[in-house]
């Protein structure tokens, strides 16, 4: 018979340091310091073509039922016995208030992130209710 010098299979030899079992799945970045900047807004997204359109379209409809509003109000005050000329110049001003506070919306619901600032919003908001009020002051006469 012969001898069988080769077993087949060898034990692997004892390290002094073992391999780490888990697999790295962290960043190294990830346990580094996380920079923040106080007062940083987030950039604006920039508004798509088909929103504006989209939006343009709704505040030309929302002027179209506006005027109708304007006109209805206007007939209501002549009905009362308010001089033709102040009903009118009431009825503009529903109008131009009603006009201006859509505006605000519209922009609003187009791009929140670019038009809802207190640039854009607050003199649009008070132009409107400036005018709603004026409509009620001079539409009393």
């Amino acid at each position: 018979m012969q001898a069988q010098t080769d077993p087949g299979f060898k034990l692997p030899a004892d390290k002094a340091t073992p391999d780490d079992p888990r697999p790295k799945t962290t960043p190294e970045t990830a346990t580094g310091p996380v920079e923040v900047v106080p007062g940083a807004l987030p950039p604006a997204t920039d508004t798509s073509t088909r929103d504006v359109m989209i939006g343009g379209a709704v505040f030309l409809v929302l002027l179209v039922v506006y005027f109708f509003v304007r006109n209805a109000y206007v007939h209501h005050m002549v009905v009362r016995r308010v001089a033709p000329s102040t009903a009118g110049s009431a009825g503009w001003m529903l109008f131009v208030g009603l006009a201006f506070i859509s505006a605000a919306v519209v922009l609003a619901v187009v791009n929140a992130s670019k038009y809802l600032t207190f640039g854009v919003t607050a003199p649009l908001v008070v132009i409107g209710i400036v005018a709603l009020i004026a409509a009620l002051v001079i539409g009393r006469r």
